[in-house]
């Protein structure tokens, strides 16, 4: 399907409402690479959207959108040890989640309630209370931009890394995702050493996967805003990994400053707490705001521009800076002039 001029407001979570010149929707890995062969009468430049989850647009998008709509679930190989599932890019990565759940495969569970489609979890590498996709992502069927070749991608050949990829780096708008296919536990190992994870597991009850994923999403909705109710894309910053002799100077200046140690001599810094210690919790500039119960989230209070949610978040990163000396990096990408 295409569109022309169209609105763009349910296709980020943030809930800007900017146009595109053009929005093509596929449903099929055919789909794509029908489209794809035409890409040299397409508007540009060409970018590639799934659930707008983590992508803040500062001004109409004059070229041309493509929207993964590949849905379905398969059971690819199954052992007594573990399960190799595949998911369409365009599949819900919640939905995903609690099917991998309600048929007692684990690997996941942890990573309940993040908001996007299955097709972003590689290329972000998305994460939460211990657990990344890189855990457990055997490998990405995608579709080339240049010649609609198919190509598919080991673990190892997605470079993995905190919040990144290949395909945020090198491969950066080169290929489309078609396909992610994991590797699940029929036998769940269960990593519950994360915040509070473990003493919300107790509340519910015996420990299982039902309980683990109801946990996460009991904790997150505790903190986070939900973007269908108030916009915005989840944590804005990732959080910042420092040398560790810097991480020892600032934890004896901080004694409770959150830490947590890498295995290569770097030392991961909780990014939310550094704006804590800013102030910056529940402040407002204009219609943008950070959120009042978690100050790594900033929300689109009603009818914020996109430019000024990234102007709050230059103010949140010199602030940081000046304080901290610690750069921070953002975890949403823009798209449009700054």
């Amino acid at each position: 399907m295409i569109y022309k001029n169209v609105s763009l407001k349910n296709y980020n979570t943030f809930g800007l409402d900017y146009k595109a010149s053009t929005l093509i929707k596929v449903k099929t890995e055919e789909d794509a690479i029908s489209v794809l062969h035409q890409s040299k009468s397409l508007k540009k430049p060409l970018l590639i959207l799934g659930g707008g989850s983590n992508i803040l647009f500062t001004a109409d998008f004059d070229g041309t959108i493509i929207h993964s709509g590949i849905g379905g679930i398969k059971i690819e190989e199954k052992t007594p040890e573990y399960v190799i599932v595949s998911a369409g890019s365009g599949v819900n990565w919640d939905e995903f989640v609690e099917w991998s759940v309600s048929n007692g495969n684990g690997g996941i569970e942890n990573l309940s309630l993040i908001p996007g489609l299955t097709g972003a979890s590689p290329i972000q590498n998305i994460g939460a209370y211990g657990i990344e996709a890189k855990d457990v992502i055997e490998k990405v069927r995608t579709v080339s931009i240049d010649d609609c070749s198919i190509r598919e991608f080991s673990n190892g050949e997605c470079m993995f890394g905190y919040r990144n990829s290949i395909f945020k780096q090198e491969y950066k708008g080169k290929f489309l995702v078609t396909r992610v296919f994991f590797r699940l536990r029929t036998s769940p190992e269960y990593r519950l050493n994360y915040g509070s994870l473990n003493a919300e597991i107790g509340k519910l009850g015996e420990l299982s996967l039902r309980n683990v994923r109801q946990a996460v999403i009991n904790i997150r909705r505790s903190k986070l805003p939900d973007p269908q109710v108030t916009g915005n894309a989840g944590s804005f910053f990732k959080n910042p990994v420092i040398a560790s002799a810097y991480a020892d100077i600032l934890k004896e200046k901080y004694p409770l400053m959150p830490f947590y140690p890498e295995t290569t001599g770097k030392t991961k810094i909780a990014a939310g707490w550094l704006l804590e210690q800013c102030g910056w919790k529940g402040k407002k500039s204009g219609a943008a705001a950070v959120h009042e119960n978690q100050a790594l989230v900033l929300i689109n209070t009603g009818n914020a521009s996109g430019k000024e949610i990234y102007d709050l978040s230059e103010k949140i990163k010199q602030s940081v800076f000046e304080k901290f000396n610690i750069e921070l990096d953002r975890e949403v990408e823009i798209v449009g002039p700054i």
